[in-house]
């Protein structure tokens, strides 16, 4: 893949661990476990219909054990859309381990992004806060670009390569492409809880990236 994609999902720096600690391991065990709680009701209910006690109830714990790990429930919405992005970084290596041709990891990327919508409740979570923002009194990343830089990227590659037609232009591909794309999650997700949002894109997807290729 080309090299400007190496800067677009750049994960954060994480410290080197110096040996196991059974205390830290079985606190990140049941802040994972409050995460997921969390997660499930935010993609059920959305926010404001959520409480801290809610969580608690879901994960079978006190409000209090929650509020030790997070001590807000704005603060669990910050660590869900944070888990939510932290996805797609590891899910470019993966698809960059497979050595395709820029325009079919263009297409990859989005087939594997659709099946984490379906069955990753991070990841639906951290879509519908993003939806939400506006009620969560938090400042929360900004959704899409990031998406949009990776896919230019990789069109620019393509047509470089004459992967793409001699009238695609790359960042307008990209733009469209990410509003197909995450239109296509949202109406799945409204109609029928994203059951078929695999299906739907991969049939939204046929149509975009045949557009877009050469003969």
């Amino acid at each position: 893949m080309p090299e400007p994609q190496a800067i677009v999902f750049a994960p954060p720096k994480t410290p080197v661990r110096r040996g196991s600690d059974p205390k830290q391991e079985r606190s990140a065990r049941t802040r994972q476990r409050v995460l997921i709680g969390a997660a499930e009701l935010f993609t059920e209910r959305g926010f404001r219909q959520t409480s801290v006690k809610d969580v608690a109830d879901r994960v079978e714990m006190t409000k209090g054990a929650v509020y030790f790990h997070y001590p807000t429930k704005e603060a669990l919405a910050v660590a869900i859309v944070e888990e939510h992005y932290a996805r797609w970084p590891k899910l470019l290596d993966e698809v960059a381990r497979e050595e395709l041709a820029p325009l079919e990891t263009a297409a990859r990327m989005l087939d594997r992004a659709a099946v984490a919508f379906q069955d990753d409740v991070i990841v639906q979570a951290g879509a519908r806060l993003q939806i939400e923002r506006p009620q969560i009194d938090v400042e929360l990343p900004t959704p899409y670009v990031d998406w949009v830089s990776l896919l230019e990227s990789l069109l620019t590659s393509a047509q470089e390569a004459g992967e793409l037609r001699a009238d695609v232009v790359p960042g307008r591909a990209a733009r469209s492409l990410v509003s197909a794309f995450f239109g296509s999650q949202h109406v799945s997700d409204v109609l029928s809880g994203r059951a078929d949002v695999v299906g739907r894109w991969r049939d939204l997807s046929d149509l975009l990236f045949r557009a877009m290729r050469t003969e």
